[in-house]
């Protein structure tokens, strides 16, 4: 059965497939939720805080999200590429759509270490 991640503001709820999450990044006091259909959806909430929601939500299955920086929560099945020279992250479905994101040299390269590690 799909796991959902619940987000709620004053007028909304959003309740999507963890599947369909492929990236959250920070904005200010704001975060933007990419899906996999290409929708983009501007949230209420600081990046920290969907973390937390994260973690209280999906019961063992947080780690399906990887925080990167102070910037970015990517979902894990989604990496496609790693650039740490290029400071680059490509995220794909492996069916055509791909979506490129930038983080820190550090950041990548801790990420690229664990997912060899995990390989």
């Amino acid at each position: 059965m799909a796991k959902f991640l619940i987000i709620a503001t004053g007028n909304d709820l959003i309740r999507i497939a963890t599947s369909k999450v492929v990236y959250l990044s920070s904005d200010g006091n704001y975060s933007t939720l990419v899906q996999s259909d290409g929708e983009v959806r501007l949230l209420t909430y600081q990046l920290g805080q969907i973390e937390r929601m994260i973690a209280n939500q999906l019961n063992g299955e947080e780690d399906t999200f990887i925080r990167i920086g102070k910037c970015l929560i990517i979902n894990r099945h989604y990496i496609y590429y790693i650039n740490v020279s290029k400071q680059q992250l490509i995220l794909s479905d492996n069916n055509g759509a791909k979506l490129t994101v930038t983080a820190s040299r550090e950041a990548l390269k801790q990420l690229k270490e664990n997912i060899e590690k995990e390989g």
